[in-house]
């Protein structure tokens, strides 16, 4: 076993939550009487604060070897940037103990860490300095720390003036190359562009495979937890639900989590104005052609599923476009469609009021397991705004291996799995 780098036992945080309780409608004058009565210590039951215990831990224990790379999952509110922030020393627990081998680099939150006033140059040297390095260590990775950011120009501009993709990507480049034994990150890398983030999880990889460097990474995107961590834990409610094997984590998070059925509809009028730019959804649903249901399907049946989507457009716009992205069980990108796909003489019409709509999709290349079906927008004409929505979102299951053969009786280890026919030939 490799040796603790953290150790983490019974480890709780508890936040005091305020309420304020009033009058349903009270005047000026019925503020400054009670105002006035509580300096006078003769304050009512009625009104002021009424506090409540909250407990974002509870009891967690765990430990990470050194040079591991685990990945923290879980709903929001599970708990996971508050275990980080413990664990990097920027709130205190409320019970627990946590002991630490090693010095600590952290990437929470945009702007964590760094001095406004400061440039770009200025705010290296100070976090290495509270990573208690020389000045001597930084200098000699400061030319690879300026490289890899990408913000040579903007060096010697107070940070206070960079995008929120700049900081973090000097951010991210102090974090992992000024050699801390333990690097931290939560899900702010989701602010840097597809092509930084790549980056990032190439070097989160270096940092850990090569260096022998630990890493603990935050996402809610399986794919990437997937291929960066060889351990996970998952949180709920402030516990430690499981922590073991990645792909079995991530399996039986997405099983729990993504409980979703063959049909939404929104329950109030909000709900359905939310799903889009200039539309309302009123009913998003699969169905199966031949009439049966569609919830669960036998892999050797090659059946067809259609997608029907009804709504209102509140606002005719040209740019409006609907479409669906359809995920697998870990969260890969398997099929994206717009209405726009075929065509211009096919397109979908977009009128101002009811609109229903259909596509279909052939179930035959896709592999055993779950898959999820998330509604997207559009509102640009040129580049597609791929913008799923989290809420609406439909599910199914592939039952049964792919394939006629006795000689194959598993899941196939691919992502699609179409039937292919072999021939003889002559």
């Amino acid at each position: 076993m490799k040796k603790a780098i953290i150790r983490v036992e019974n480890l709780s945080k508890r936040f005091i939550i305020g309420h304020e309780v009033t009058e349903r409608y009270t005047t000026l004058g019925d503020t400054f009487i009670r105002k006035t009565k509580r300096l006078l210590g003769r304050g009512d039951q009625k009104t002021g604060t009424v506090k409540e215990e909250f407990w974002a831990l509870k009891d967690v224990s765990f430990e990470v070897g050194e040079g591991e790379r685990i990945g923290i999952i879980g709903r929001n509110g599970a708990g996971k940037s508050t275990l980080l922030k413990l664990l990097g020393r920027i709130t205190e627990p409320s019970a627990g103990r946590i002991t630490i081998n090693g010095r600590v680099a952290s990437l929470l939150e945009v702007g964590t860490g760094f001095h406004p006033e400061l440039s770009g140059r200025e705010n290296i040297y100070l976090n290495g300095a509270v990573l208690g390095m020389a000045r001597s260590e930084i200098k000699r990775k400061f030319d690879e720390i300026v490289t890899f950011a990408e913000i040579e120009k903007f060096l010697d501009t107070p940070v206070k003036r960079y995008s929120s993709g700049m900081y973090v990507r000097l951010a991210f480049a102090v974090a992992a190359h000024l050699e801390p034994e333990i690097l931290i990150v939560d899900e702010v890398l989701a602010v840097g562009d597809a092509q930084f983030q790549k980056k990032c999880l190439g070097k989160m990889e270096d940092v850990s495979k090569n260096q022998g460097r630990t890493v603990l990474f935050v996402s809610h995107n399986m794919p990437t937890v997937l291929n960066l961590c060889d351990k996970c834990i998952y949180l709920e409610k402030g516990e430690i639900r499981r922590m073991g094997d990645t792909s079995d984590i991530v399996s039986e998070y997405i099983r729990q989590e993504g409980q979703v059925n063959v049909r939404w509809q929104p329950t109030n009028d909000k709900e359905g104005k939310g799903a889009a730019p200039y539309f309302t959804v009123t009913d998003f649903y699969l169905s199966s052609p031949s009439g049966k249901d569609c919830a669960v399907l036998e892999a050797e049946d090659n059946d067809k599923i259609d997608i029907v989507l009804e709504g209102e457009v509140d606002e005719l716009d040209v740019r409006l476009n609907m479409g669906f992205v359809l995920k697998n069980e870990y969260g890969d990108d398997i099929i994206m469609s717009y209405s726009t796909d075929q065509p211009e003489k096919d397109w979908v019409r977009y009128e101002k009021g009811k609109v229903r709509m259909k596509t279909t999709i052939d179930t035959s290349i896709l592999n055993e397991g779950k898959y999820y079906v998330y509604l997207l927008s559009s509102i640009h004409c040129v580049r597609m705004l791929l913008t799923p929505n989290d809420n609406i979102c439909l599910g199914f299951e592939i039952i049964g291996n792919r394939g006629h053969s006795p000689y194959w009786f598993q899941r196939r280890p691919v992502i699609l799995a179409p039937f292919i026919p072999w021939n003889n030939i002559q």
